[in-house]
């Protein structure tokens, strides 16, 4: 009688998801844009092996590759209904999540990458930490590098930004506003339809990281390549809270090893392949355009009022702005 008593009990337990041999199993579906083929894929799903084998099948990935899931916004939604648990995204498409994602990639923000590694030496943390209240894990940033201007025509100054049509990413209000302020024109796109937009003159500038231009064969369709940090790039990945919180503590930390170790190996890795990237687009033709001298800080105080609007309404935290811009006087000597 007490050995059946003591089985409907296990049987109960398990079927609760009480039973300890079984607490905090889970598959982690995770979508991205990268190609299956891609290093970011191997690297993930090495991880992901990992994971399984250090938390005994415990916790499994499933990762979904080339955009199969959809774009961003899909995405986010499906994650929202549970259909898939995480994903990784560039830091503006977090920004729906937690608006103080917008803050390292607000335009011409930065001047240097040592710039940038005194920012986010200082600030990474913080943001993790309020990405992860806001309902979202993440496990640090991989840097994209500086998105410069690529185009047909040269552009050095404001006056050769004049009504041309350049792609916004689809979401990107922020970059959306900025652009209007510098009088051209944006056009939103989905980054799946930047190609046929070049192709088909729906647009006629591009703001992207050597890397991702390289990559997508953006590079194909232009010809110059503004040599100006425009807005600094990064990606993270990201697991919805409520899934995280399911898995047993010991697992959870191993899961933030693992792939906190990946993105550290990432962010690095990536500058360096950066770099090889522009290289490899000034080999193949694309010609490098200087601005015009003293035209940059003409283009900062263009675009500083309507920065101050953003923050106010919401797309970032103020307060968190103005901290930024200590660390850059505090860089900059100034």
């Amino acid at each position: 009688m007490l050995k059946k008593r003591g089985l409907s009990l296990f049987i109960a337990a398990s079927v609760l998801g009480l039973a300890p041999a079984f607490a905090g199993a889970a598959t982690l579906k995770i979508a991205t844009l990268a190609p299956e083929a891609s290093g970011w894929m191997k690297d993930m799903r090495a991880g992901g092996e990992e994971i399984e084998k250090r938390t005994d099948g415990r916790v499994n990935f499933k990762f979904y590759g080339g955009g199969v899931m959809g774009n961003d916004r899909q995405v986010l939604r499906k994650m929202r209904a549970g259909q898939l648990q995480g994903a990784a995204f560039t830091q503006t498409s977090l920004a729906e999540r937690y608006p103080d994602m917008n803050l390292y990639s607000l335009p011409l923000l930065f001047e240097s990458l040592e710039e940038v590694d005194h920012v986010r030496a200082r600030m990474d943390a913080k943001l993790m930490q309020g990405l992860e209240r806001a309902g979202l894990v993440g496990f640090g940033f991989a840097e994209g590098g500086f998105a410069l201007l690529m185009s047909n025509t040269p552009v050095r100054s404001l006056a050769d930004l004049e009504r041309r049509k350049m792609w916004v990413p689809e979401g990107d209000d922020v970059s959306y506003a900025a652009m209007n302020a510098l009088g051209v024109a944006p056009v939103t796109l989905p980054i799946t339809d930047v190609l046929t937009g070049l192709q088909t003159r729906l647009i006629d500038i591009i703001a992207s990281s050597p890397i991702a231009a390289l990559v997508l064969q953006w590079h194909t369709k232009v010809g110059y390549m503004t040599d100006l940090p425009l807005s600094y790039i990064a990606a993270a990945l990201v697991i919805e809270k409520r899934a995280f919180d399911r898995l047993r503590e010991s697992d959870q930390a191993v899961v933030r090893e693992v792939m906190g170790g990946i993105y550290a190996e990432l962010d690095r890795k990536n500058r360096v392949d950066n770099e090889r990237a522009r290289e490899a687009l000034l080999a193949d033709g694309l010609e490098l355009v200087e601005p015009v001298r003293g035209e940059v800080p003409e283009w900062r105080r263009a675009i500083a009022p309507t920065l101050r609007e953003l923050g106010a309404r919401g797309e970032f935290s103020p307060e968190k702005y103005a901290e930024v811009q200590r660390l850059l006087r505090e860089f900059r000597g100034e």
